[in-house]
């Protein structure tokens, strides 16, 4: 309930006192936040990551897709992070939030306003006697109005903070899109590449099956063969143009899929050339990743942003539990008459200091902070899920990148084995001591095992391209501007 005081400084300093006093009624007692953010040291992944070699410049540069080694993706990924719509929806939100930001500092500052008014009014004569009553009369007036929320527990300073922090967690949100946008970009060139491979060899799989399709037609005019076999080898020439159709459509739903990343109609897709082919990054780990994802992975930046903002939000829900004193006053000019209006007479002012007590509210202050309470344990829920999450993400894709080395290693000896079969049963051929059924056959296991091979290269190109934004993306932030609510976690 506002009190305003008439009589001067003395009377403020007294009600001041009796507001502390009665401030009691309305309390926050027992009402605690219970989130507990991780400490980085405590997720332990030696285990898992041991025998991954540490490298300080395992760490992806902010340009780290210009490694791939093709200059049309590099060029791709500059177009997009320039017009992208997802880039400019994060920026927006960005402003938005920084906007708020900047009316919660606003509120902090004391206010001015000027007013000129006019007001007139014809009073009856059964409601007032002469020379008033029975006349229209009008007062004018300009005035100056001063008001100032005196922020004695620092209540507009934590909102302000808090607003603060939040702008900050959508400022790296803007800068995690485009983490995200140029890693989808690259993943979707890198299965444009592939089905390229996918097509060369659904290609060579259909002139192959045409061949053995041609023999066999010769061998049953011959009488060698019969109809049966003939009817085989034409179920595998349209299994095989129903794969080069397949790869064809592959290879337009890629381009689609690219013009629609670049923010363009799906025409810029047709213009893009096929890729070359991408070179995946070394199998590297980056030195005490834990504790250093803290500052590299935007998630987990913007994820403690808003655990600081959310523990500002406390302290200014706490503060409405305490009297608060605002000061106001205003002075102008009034009268009767237009004439007299910059007259001396015509001057007044106020003074009104007013100090408010909460002595009950229904429980809507405890309420408020429950609600801040419960924030703040999302907040951290959220942080912590993101700090394992991300350090799960970078565990699973080194798992999945060394296991490919191997399947790698164990494949291209496949494959090379085939076209050493190949190879003999064409020159066995050429000597007249094999067939060309036969070497059409090992043909056959050499485009599967090609095809297996490509498979398997694609993988590590995406699982490649996983790792590195998993460690960030390239994205980089200042320590000293780290948000000091997990200081203390930082320091572990």
């Amino acid at each position: 309930m506002p009190v305003t005081l008439l009589n001067g400084a003395r009377a403020t300093t007294l009600l001041l006192a009796a507001g502390l006093a009665l401030s009691g009624c309305v309390t926050s007692a027992g009402l605690e936040p219970s989130g507990k953010p991780v400490d980085p040291a405590s997720l332990k992944a030696g285990q898992t990551l041991d025998g991954t070699p540490l490298s300080s410049a395992a760490w992806p540069t902010q340009k780290w897709w210009s490694a791939l080694g093709d200059p049309q993706l590099d060029s791709l990924i500059g177009e997009a992070l320039q017009g992208s719509p997802d880039l400019q929806i994060a920026a927006a939100r960005a402003r938005q939030a920084s906007a708020a930001a900047q009316v919660e500092d606003a509120a902090r500052m004391p206010s001015v306003d000027g007013k000129a008014s006019y007001s007139g009014i014809r009073l009856p004569k059964s409601v007032a006697s002469e020379p008033l009553g029975g006349r229209y009369v009008s007062i004018k007036s300009l005035s100056l109005g001063f008001n100032y929320d005196i922020d004695l527990w620092g209540g507009q300073r934590a909102a302000w903070e808090a607003a603060l922090g939040r702008a900050n967690a959508a400022e790296v949100d803007r800068q995690a899109a485009a983490v995200d946008l140029s890693t989808n970009i690259a993943r979707a060139y890198s299965e444009l590449a592939h089905a390229y491979i996918a097509h060369d060899l659904a290609k060579d799989e259909l002139e192959r099956s045409q061949r053995l399709l041609d023999l066999s037609q010769k061998r049953m005019d011959a009488g060698l063969d019969s109809k049966v076999q003939l009817q085989q080898n034409q179920a595998q020439v349209s299994s095989a143009r129903q794969q080069v159709t397949a790869a064809e459509e592959r290879i337009d739903g890629d381009r689609i899929a690219l013009a629609v990343l670049l923010g363009q109609g799906p025409d810029r897709g047709q213009a893009i050339q096929r890729p070359r082919g991408l070179q995946p990054g070394v199998l590297a780990l980056p030195s005490n990743l834990p504790a250093e994802l803290l500052g590299r992975r935007p998630d987990i930046v913007a994820a403690r942003w808003r655990v600081e903002a959310a523990s500002k939000d406390i302290k200014a829900a706490k503060t409405r539990f305490y009297p608060n004193l605002n000061l106001g006053a205003m002075l102008g000019l009034a009268t009767l008459h237009t004439t007299d209006l910059l007259e001396a007479p015509s001057r007044f002012y106020q003074l009104a200091p007013a100090l408010s007590l909460p002595l009950f509210d229904g429980g809507r202050r405890r309420a408020d902070l429950a609600g801040s309470d419960a924030d703040y344990d999302l907040a951290v829920a959220q942080y912590n899920k993101a700090l394992i999450g991300a350090l799960g993400e970078v565990s699973d894709d080194l798992g999945r990148l060394r296991s490919l080395q191997q399947q790698l290693v164990d494949q291209r000896d496949a494959r090379d084995i085939a076209r050493s079969n190949f190879e003999l049963a064409m020159r066995r051929y050429g000597e007249g001591v094999g067939n060309y059924l036969d070497a059409l056959s090992v043909q056959q296991q050499l485009l599967l095992a090609e095809r297996q091979l490509a498979n398997l290269e694609a993988q590590r190109i995406d699982l490649s391209i996983q790792l590195i934004q998993a460690l960030g993306g390239g994205f980089q932030t200042d320590a000293g501007s780290a948000p000091a609510a997990l200081a203390q976690t930082d320091a572990q």
